[in-house]
């Protein structure tokens, strides 16, 4: 396989996970909506195969990019536009689009899904605050030892 198409075979890869990555975070949106849990944490391990898969494939994605600048005579930071350019294959501009606007679309999801975290976080230090307030005025701060006495 020439690097280009390694390139595009990557770059789909991606893609697919970013997919992924964004049904989790509708997902983890439902269940935190819905207070489950049990559901968050799970999504949330589910999430961080996605996320480790995700460094791989930009790992590898650089280093085929690397490899066809070098086999090229091209500088090593070149972008998907330029390798477009380069190769005159637009499904290169194609998948860099898909790829923003899945980035965009899980960078708002995240932020939205942060929000509901901080909100359910106030509620519960705010219900704990107010149960707190009754039990430390009814219940007596010190310990002693409760005899009994035979008749």
């Amino acid at each position: 396989m020439t690097s280009d198409k390694a390139i595009l075979s990557i770059l789909k890869e991606q893609i697919t996970a970013y997919k992924i990555l964004l049904d989790l975070l509708n997902r983890e949106k439902v269940s935190l909506v819905d207070i489950n849990a049990e559901k968050v944490e799970e999504i949330s391990k589910e999430k961080d195969t996605v996320v480790m898969r995700l460094r791989l494939l930009e790992e590898e994605r650089v280093r085929l990019i690397n490899k066809y600048a070098g086999d090229h005579g091209l500088p090593s930071n070149l972008n998907l536009e330029e390798i477009a350019n380069h190769t005159g294959d637009l499904t290169f501009s194609v998948l860099r689009s898909q790829m923003l606007s899945l980035l965009q679309s899980i960078e708002e999801m995240n932020k939205f899904n942060s929000i509901l975290i901080n909100r359910s976080l106030k509620y519960i230090r705010t219900t704990t605050n107010f149960f707190n307030s009754f039990t430390t005025q009814h219940i007596p701060q010190t310990t002693g030892v409760l005899l009994s006495k035979e008749t």
